[in-house]
């Protein structure tokens, strides 16, 4: 049955409730009820069964979809391990004990963002609250915090060759994979994608640039003077929530910190990688690129987190931190933090098989190839993209809708597949850096114990300096294809607008309130 222009319905759908509600899971069902429902002569009650009978279950219950949600789960009880030996609060009161400024402590908190990659929760909280009493003595505004802790967590998770975000983005890209009958592993391209995040790139060198050249503006530059010359890390009437309720994980009180507990559990997991994925690719018996190509990206990730998990939770059973009926407690809790993960997972694969039964892809496409210069096609889904993460304040709800689009457009329109995947990529960043109800946004002020709406107030001037350069990347490379060009027109465009705003929209304080200890 042709749908025609009809098979934009479940995803409009999906797309109209999750801006109305704000919360994704519902929309998605919304959809594929929907989808389902069309497929069945619009008879709304067959919907509900063939929704679950036809595209939910089926999408469930293969091995791959099980291998997807399961190393999910195991990165959630990774994180709670570590943060439970407290190898990241270790490292940061070592980095903390070498500053000596506050562009040294800016720069410290920056630097422990990096470190901590893996996850973008635990880095939000972890490295704001840690973090919060070395920025405060250098008279570093908790705005100012905020927007560190926040513009580095989730941009390098999608930069990162290993984080919870890079698995579950394999999951959708996975699932495209299998739609389209591309043979071709899912974590070779998700890696490939990551020259083309532009905004992700953008966002984290302009948070060095702020750092060290001092180049603050807008709300921010208000905020930074206030702190520097009154000493008011907070501006009068600030409300900053408490991170106390977040942190379901607590360490152990009075526990030694050792930097150990989370150095050696990341070695295993990186170190890991490399020969699972030779192996799960029949090396050596195929070379080594052949090998790469053919690997089993999710078993591999799979294995090397719960390596990496048996590792952490016998360096805490060793140093006496928990026991092993505690440690066993703490898995339950790692997977039941990844639970909305795997809900929107798995209404993510149900939506896009709806959109395939219904032909919705060969719509757009065909509608696209009539209207649309293919070269503009990457900014129009970073700018949809920044749109829905926006409205939702979720970049997981966002990819879990427009990959399953991004990606069957441009196979048919001849687009860089890994283009079209890290317009999505960047411009669902965007948006959760500008929205108020991003989960992202609402940690990082919590963990920075920052006024909510101050945060947002001074850093949204600084993701849409970095918007604005990423849309001048993404329309350079939808007409060259080159990564390394469109990023270094990029980077200029930042450089001169980070320049210029805070030469028009700065607030100079006096070289004595540059501190030194």
């Amino acid at each position: 049955m042709e749908f025609g222009i009809l098979s934009l319905l479940p995803p409009v759908l999906a797309i109209v409730l999750a801006l109305v509600t704000r919360n994704v899971i519902p929309a998605l069902f919304a959809g594929v009820w929907l989808g389902a429902t069309m497929v069945h002569d619009w008879n709304p009650l067959m919907g509900i069964y063939s929704s679950f009978s036809e595209f939910i279950l089926p999408n469930l219950g293969d091995e791959w979809s099980a291998t997807v949600l399961l190393y999910c789960g195991l990165f959630g009880v990774l994180v709670a391990f570590l943060q439970k030996t407290g190898g990241a609060q270790a490292i940061a009161h070592s980095i903390s004990r070498r500053v000596k400024s506050d562009r040294g402590a800016q720069g410290s908190t920056m630097l422990f963002g990096i470190i901590i990659f893996f996850e973008d929760y635990f880095n939000a909280l972890t490295v704001g609250s840690v973090m919060r009493s070395v920025t405060d003595k250098m008279r570093v505004s908790r705005e100012k915090l905020a927007y560190i802790v926040d513009s580095t967590s989730a941009p390098l998770c999608l930069l990162a060759p290993v984080s919870t975000w890079v698995v579950f983005v394999m999951g959708l890209i996975g699932a495209q994979f299998v739609e389209l009958g591309i043979s071709r592993s899912e974590y070779v391209t998700y890696l490939a994608t990551i020259p083309f995040n532009f905004y992700s790139i953008l966002a984290l060198l302009l948070v060095a640039i702020v750092i060290f050249k001092r180049w603050d503006f807008g709300p921010m530059a208000k905020a930074e003077y206030r702190a520097r010359t009154t000493g008011k890390v907070l501006r009068d009437g600030a409300e900053p929530p408490s991170d106390d309720s977040m942190l379901e994980v607590e360490m152990v009180e009075g526990q030694e910190l050792k930097k150990r507990n989370l150095i050696v559990p990341i070695v295993v997991l990186l170190v890991m990688i490399p020969p699972l994925f030779l192996w799960t690719g029949g090396f050596p018996e195929n070379d080594f690129v052949t090998a790469i190509g053919e690997s089993n990206g999710g078993l591999s990730i799979l294995i090397a987190a719960f390596s990496a998990i048996i590792v952490a939770m016998f360096m805490g059973m060793q140093q006496k931190l928990f026991k092993f009926k505690e440690a066993m407690q703490l898995i339950v809790t790692g997977f039941k933090s990844m639970m909305l993960v795997y809900i929107i997972l798995t209404l993510a694969w149900s939506i896009g098989s709806v959109t395939s039964e219904l032909g919705t892809a060969d719509y757009i496409v065909g509608l696209a190839e009539q209207t649309t210069t293919p070269a503009i096609i990457p900014v129009l889904l970073f700018l949809v993209a920044c749109v829905v993460a926006y409205t939702t304040g979720t970049s997981y709800g966002t990819f879990a809708i427009m990959i399953p689009i991004a990606m069957p457009l441009a196979d048919s329109m001849d687009i860089s597949m890994l283009l079209a995947i890290a317009a999505v990529l960047s411009g669902g960043i965007f948006g959760d850096h500008c929205s108020p109800i991003s989960d992202t946004t609402i940690l990082s002020s919590a963990g920075s114990a920052s006024d909510h709406i101050d945060h947002v107030n001074t850093q949204m001037p600084f993701a849409i300096t970095a918007g604005i350069s990423g849309i001048v990347s993404f329309l350079v490379a939808g007409f060259t294809g080159s990564a390394l060009l469109s990023l270094a027109v990029g980077i200029v465009v930042l450089v001169l607008l980070a320049y210029i705003l805070h030469k028009k929209w700065g607030k100079e304080y006096a070289a004595e309130y540059k501190l030194s200890a």
